[in-house]
């Protein structure tokens, strides 16, 4: 028996419609398998990516920009305070969360970088490893600053994603083992039929999109007529 990963990825098309645009099964994971799976996208249709949410996953950034080199790469910013607060002792997390937020609840990516420094200021001796993460990361944290408040919500947390997967990790726990990896496949998919025929147009998504109109309205031309 072997423990495998299946890896899931989710698209909003120009309409403001969510689909899942495949799985993957891989036993390892790094900029190699990325790339393989960024490659074959491209192959599939897909021909631009104006902002991309990621969880951190090793190679994966790089694997886009490599990929789709106007691609934004935003970082989920859930995932990097999940991260952040596991440096910190139960009794000062609330604190420490209340800090984090005031950096990307921030009005612009100036004033988030400022909130940056003063937290580092105030807990760097004791919790170091914060602010290296933020700083060595900070040109993929950024991104959804260039955008108003309600399309931020849209752009910088990979919750839908999250979301999809907790549904999906309960039809396989059901079932537990699998003669194949095709049989699991086979399964996931019949799943995923039925969850996105419910799905509903993305949240503020016209506000989104005139946003994406005046950044990149050329390469969305470009690709409707492609």
């Amino acid at each position: 028996m072997e423990n495998r990963a299946v890896y899931v990825a989710m698209g909003v098309d120009m309409e403001g419609h969510k689909d899942v645009l495949g799985l993957w099964c891989s036993a390892h994971e790094g900029a190699k398998f990325w790339l393989t799976v960024l490659t074959e996208l491209k192959n599939r249709g897909v021909k631009d990516m104006l902002i991309v949410c990621v969880d951190g996953l090793k190679g994966f950034p790089q694997a886009i920009e490599s990929v789709y080199p106007q691609a934004e790469v935003q970082l989920c910013i859930v995932h990097l305070l999940r991260s952040s607060l596991n440096y910190v002792n139960w009794k000062e997390r609330k604190q420490v969360a209340a800090e984090l937020k005031m950096i990307y609840r921030a009005a612009t990516a100036v004033e988030a970088e400022m909130q940056l420094d003063c937290l580092i200021a105030t807990w760097g001796g004791k919790y170091k490893a914060i602010g290296k993460l933020w700083k060595e990361n900070w040109e993929r944290v950024i991104p959804f600053f260039a955008f108003p408040e309600e399309v931020r919500k849209v752009i910088y947390t990979t919750n839908a994603v999250e979301a999809l997967n907790r549904g999906l990790r309960k039809i396989i726990k059901n079932r537990g083992a699998f003669p194949s990896e095709e049989a699991a496949l086979k399964l996931l998919y019949l799943a995923l039929q039925n969850v996105i025929g419910k799905w509903e147009t993305v949240q503020h998504w016209k506000q989104a999109l005139n946003q994406f109109e005046i950044l990149w309205g050329d390469r969305i031309r470009a690709a409707s007529r492609a």
